[in-house]
């Protein structure tokens, strides 16, 4: 499911340093989200976070001059965890308490180029699957009776939700990194085509001179007598 993205007044975060916006994601394991940012614009998002879990966020510059993008994390103490100056990628995980923790992507160094930037949230130890699992015992009984254990048919499952959860994630920067390569493919595209036409322009004025210079030379410029 897409994350919910909710803007945020600035007197919620002034203690934080805030961005003219700000957004929030609704509790999820794994969230991603691609956006535009404006050249001279700096854009924040916040994620609350439990005691003893786990922040993996990875980003991505898809698109514009430079590939590269300030990037800033900070605790729910408004302290500076990770600094990124003008980097295209990066991955950063956090060991994390009871806040909301907001992450900044600044553009302001640029005064011309948007940049499109891609980024995912992988969040662990949340404490809802264990929940899940208490609910379950909750109504299963008689499992000595069962060759197989209500504890290996959780494992398995875990097993498995976490394998299709890394092949997800997996496609997600697949997906990403195409749309990168594309835009710089395109880009050299547009500037091959653009120097190839100045060097033909040029090639035609240079046939043009050179034309003319020879039909000079070949004229006869002495005045027939009268």
């Amino acid at each position: 499911m897409a994350p919910r993205v909710l803007l945020v007044p600035l007197g919620c975060l002034a203690l934080l340093l805030p961005p003219p916006r700000a957004a929030e994601f609704s509790p999820s394991l794994d969230s991603d989200f691609t956006f535009t940012l404006p050249a001279g614009r700096k854009e924040c998002f916040y994620q609350p976070m439990r005691r003893d879990a786990s922040l993996e966020l990875e980003y991505q510059v898809l698109d514009g001059a430079g590939l590269d993008v300030d990037f800033h994390l900070l605790s729910p103490k408004g302290e500076t965890l990770v600094f990124d100056e003008r980097k295209s990628d990066g991955v950063h995980t956090v060991e994390t308490e009871d806040g909301d923790y907001m992450f900044c992507f600044d553009n302001t160094f640029s005064t011309i180029s948007e940049k499109v930037i891609f980024f995912e949230l992988i969040l662990d130890n949340m404490g809802e699957d264990g929940q899940d699992q208490e609910d379950w015992k909750k109504y299963v009984t008689g499992t000595d009776l069962l060759d197989m254990k209500l504890e290996d048919i959780l494992e398995s499952i875990n097993s498995v939700k976490a394998r299709l959860s890394k092949s997800v994630q997996i496609q997600i920067l697949l997906r990403a990194f195409e749309a990168r390569d594309r835009n710089i493919q395109e880009s050299n595209f547009d500037r091959v085509n653009f120097w190839s036409m100045v060097n033909l322009g040029v090639m035609v004025v240079v046939s043009a001179v050179q034309v003319y210079m020879l039909k000079s030379l070949f004229e006869d410029k002495r005045k027939s007598r009268t």
